[in-house]
């Protein structure tokens, strides 16, 4: 044997012995007593009540043996875990077939594999430790050593089975987890409906948990109900409380009156207007424009949803636990009732609303030159809509006589949008394409196709129109030093950054920088525009991108390239905007800063994280909804060819994106035969005949399988069999 592994092995077994040693049944107790918590601390004298009784010899000893070796530290009176403990605390995040996730006190996320999950659920407060490895070179694995507490509100979708006489629950996102069903409630079960479950009884690995089904779906064939209990799973209400309910029926009756002006800018003899989906319903924005001798006066005129929802009110409490509306398919789960969100404070045309208004003065050259913030009331003059004002800009007069009004206006801003969208791109803002989908859904909720959403000049103008009040309400906020909520986005950290340019360069892309800068990702932009390569580039560089969030410190928006941002212009559907609306109010009231800290400091950083934690959850749920309908919309399909592009790749096979943006998987199984190597991250390569298949690549596949429930779609390779 090589001394120097010998001289490895042994160190290995004496750190295992010691570890070993220190690790007795009061060091596992006084550290779940830590752990079990979720917060970073706990007071010592909490710990000492519930472990010393009777033990104090043993406890005083284990407990500064802890200390000495660094597993825990204390500071005022309270004690915390460190990393080096033996055994760390952690909370479930998530399971995924064979195996899951914890997180960490810092948000930092561990993998685990299911055999060493000890059967824990998402939820579950869990006591960690590092298995020892042989090689200390190799990557950290840890398990659960025990469930410090357990989470009994957790709930579990799939679908209803049969299997040897008995019902059993094919977990979503379990893959050959099939937990046996105890009926003992009474509950009508049907082989193949989507139904949401309870633990009834647990045991010590997942697959010996039992079930109860609390809620039925209908078939898990159909995607609405697929969507439905993919809300639920995750937390999302789908109807309001009567405290709540009650509330904004009384404010809608109360409705709007004349004397509702007072004190308040009349805007209603100017040319404001709306411009949206022709579907939408919750109207939050409005705009006029007019020309100066200067340059451009742009207002934009939002609804002044904080003038009814009071903080610490029912609605506030309900809005601020949403966070934001959930739009899928057809539907919205509003984050304020439709007497809100469709009724008074939607902008309707021809109807009196009020508003927070930003009149903004720009130069000729579209540079902002000041900004004012007020209290107004406006009345629309007409419901725009994207598709019909597009077809103005091309020269169609089909809508004539709707926009007759307007019509000056609309090419005035047609111009000056024209301006800001230069600037934009002078400051080298980041221009990732990003392709949204147009379900179709008939009459009966079923989802049959799926095409890209169609985008305009009017899309670019409200764009850029909102861009500029959400930087004017930014700006506002860093001159008066308020407390604030703003939206952030980071530049991308080191390690992807230089991902991205190696990647790139496997494309035949040199980037060179420092710094990743914005001007970097559009230069390679550019070059790709117009090649095989574009979308995967594209798909690529969206990829390294980091996160935007919500913050109450101003740091700046790296994908705007921005150094003032935050959300103003859509307080119906977001709380972040409803939020830094009572501040503006508050600001423009006159109040000097002592009181804005002291009234909105703790509110700006606990709206900053509720905002971001259910943004992310809101997008998960989007795109798991709009996976299942896109499934649906496959059905009838099954069998048919398409031609499509490469946009994944992964060891098992490759993903692919059809032109009506449904994205599905062949597995190498349903590929030409042979041994498939992956060439991260952009290649599959069969190493005999050297074929790869590569991000970008034309491929011709077959619809093999669609499982809604899943929101998965099975190609298969359409390639000509050599026989010799």
């Amino acid at each position: 044997m090589n001394p120097r592994n010998k001289h490895t092995l042994k160190r290995n077994r004496q750190r295992r012995k010691a570890a070993k040693k220190r690790n007795t049944p009061m060091t596992a107790e006084i550290l779940s007593c830590i752990a079990e918590n979720s917060r970073a601390s706990v007071p010592i004298k909490d710990v000492k009540e519930r472990c010393r009784k009777g033990r104090e010899e043993e406890y005083d000893k284990v407990f500064a043996l802890l200390q000495s070796a660094k597993s825990i530290v204390t500071n005022k009176g309270k004690v915390s875990i460190t990393e080096t403990a033996p055994y760390i605390g952690a909370t479930v995040a998530r399971l995924c077939g064979t195996f899951g996730f914890v997180t960490l006190n810092d948000n930092t996320d561990v993998f685990i594999r299911g055999k060493n999950m000890l059967g824990a659920m998402p939820g579950d407060r869990v006591l960690i430790a590092r298995i020892p490895s042989q090689n200390e070179e190799d990557k950290p694995q840890y398990q659960v050593e025990r469930i410090l507490r357990e989470n009994t509100e957790a709930k579990l979708t799939g679908t209803v089975c049969r299997e040897y006489g008995r019902y059993v629950l094919d977990c979503d996102g379990m893959p050959n987890t099939e937990l046996e069903i105890v009926n003992d409630n009474g509950a009508e079960l049907t082989v193949g409906d989507k139904v949401m479950a309870e633990i009834a009884k647990r045991g010590k690995r997942h697959s010996e948990h039992t079930v109860r089904v609390v809620a039925v779906f209908g078939s898990s064939e159909v995607a609405a109900n697929c969507a439905l209990s993919i809300l639920l799973s995750r937390g999302i209400k789908t109807a309001f409380d009567a405290d709540v309910l009650e509330q904004a029926e009384k404010i809608e009756a109360e409705g709007i009156h004349e004397y509702d002006a007072n004190n308040r800018r009349d805007f209603r003899d100017e040319c404001i207007f709306t411009i949206d989906g022709a579907d939408t319903k919750d109207i939050d924005d409005a705009i006029s424009l007019v020309k100066t001798e200067t340059g451009y006066c742009l207002s934009v005129h939002i609804a002044d949803v904080s003038n009814y929802v009071k903080p610490h009110s029912a609605l506030d409490r309900e809005a601020m636990k949403r966070g934001t509306s959930i739009y899928y398919a057809d539907r919205v789960i509003p984050m304020l009732p439709s007497e809100l969100s469709n009724g008074i404070c939607s902008l309707n045309p021809g109807e009196d609303r009020l508003t927070l208004s930003a009149v903004i003065n720009f130069n000729g050259d579209g540079e902002i030159v000041n900004y004012e913030f007020c209290k107004g009331i406006i009345r629309s003059r007409i419901q725009g809509v994207y598709k019909e004002i597009n077809s103005i800009f091309d020269g169609s007069d089909e809508f004539a006589d709707k926009y007759a009004e307007v019509l000056p206006t609309l090419m005035l801003m047609r111009d000056f949008a024209d301006i800001l969208i230069k600037n934009k791109t002078a400051r080298n803002a980041v221009e990732i394409e990003t392709v949204e989908t147009k379900l179709i859904i008939n009459g009966n909720g079923i989802c049959v196709d799926a095409r890209p959403a169609e985008r305009g000049l009017s899309q670019d103008i409200i764009e850029v129109f909102m861009l500029s009040a959400n930087q004017a309400a930014s700006m506002l906020a860093r001159e008066k030093k308020s407390p604030f909520v703003y939206r952030i986005h980071e530049a991308p950290p080191a390690e992807k950054a230089d991902l991205l340019r190696e990647v790139l360069e496997k494309f035949g892309y040199e980037i060179e920088f420092d710094e990743l800068k914005g001007f970097h990702i559009n230069e390679i932009l550019s070059k790709a525009k117009g090649t095989e390569f574009y979308d995967a580039i594209n798909k690529i560089v969206l990829r390294s991108m980091a996160k935007a969030k919500y913050s109450h410190e101003p740091i700046g928006h790296f994908g705007l390239a921005l150094d003032d941002y935050a959300h103003f212009t859509s307080p119906i559907r977001r709380y972040p905007d409803l939020a830094i609306h009572r501040i503006i109010t508050d600001i423009i009231m006159g109040h000097d800063i002592e009181y804005l800290k002291k009234r909105y400091e703790g509110f700006a950083v606990s709206a900053a994280e509720q905002s971001t934690n259910t943004e992310m959850n809101a997008v998960t749920v989007e795109r798991e909804c709009e996976d299942c309908y896109k499934a649906e919309c496959m059905k009838d399909k099954i069998g048919e060819e398409f031609e499509c592009r490469v946009s994944g790749i992964t060891e098992h096979g490759i993903f692919v994106m059809l032109e009506n943006t449904v994205e599905g998987f062949v597995h190498v199984h349903d590929m030409p035969p042979g041994e498939y190597v992956q060439v991260y991250p952009i290649s599959l390569v069969e190493r005999l005949s050297n074929t790869s298949y590569s991000l970008g690549d034309a491929v011709r596949v077959r619809c093999d399988a669609v499982n809604v429930s899943e929101g998965s779609v099975r190609f298969g390779l359409v390639y000509e069999e050599m026989w010799v």
